[in-house]
């Protein structure tokens, strides 16, 4: 799982557009990096992800380099805005215990709603809870979503 936030907070993904361009580089830097992606949402100043790696991954480390580089590059040239520096830092978690796993695609998926966005996240167009609702198989579905998260420890004080 891997959680970035904007320097100082800042909603700096704030058109539709900049989440459109942040998602679809997402896409990208994960099929070339060999990244199967589980779960995202991407908010205005910050983003969730789970991800497996596949057998020939590139590392965390530089996918993630990758997504904020494009992304910033990206961002700046729509606003304008030479050189700002758009991403802060990034944590990572492996997550080894299937309980733990589920609870997170729960959390990343409903992320939208816990920050107000909107009130069902499958109307979230930068999260993958749509997505999640349409191709899992219902057992599962209704399984990832039993899973309690509003205890999970992660940082999204944003």
């Amino acid at each position: 799982m891997v959680t970035a936030g904007t320097l100082n907070k800042l909603p700096l993904l704030t058109t539709d557009d900049h989440r459109d361009l942040a998602q679809s580089v997402l896409f990208r830097a994960a099929q070339e990096y060999g990244w199967q992606l589980q779960a995202w949402a991407i908010m205005p100043n910050h983003y969730h992800l789970v991800a497996f790696a596949q057998d020939d991954a590139r590392g965390i480390r530089t996918f993630v380099q990758r997504l904020h580089s494009q992304t910033s590059r990206e961002v700046n040239r729509m606003d304008r805005v030479a050189g700002r520096q758009v991403w802060f830092e990034y944590w990572d978690t492996k997550l080894t215990f299937e309980r733990s796993y589920h609870a997170r695609l729960n959390y990343v998926h409903s992320n939208p709603v816990k920050h107000g966005y909107v009130k069902d996240a499958t109307a979230y167009r930068w999260c993958s809870a749509s997505w999640f609702a349409f191709h899992s198989e219902p057992v599962f579905y209704r399984k990832v979503l039993s899973f309690k998260c509003d205890n999970i420890h992660v940082r999204d004080d944003f």
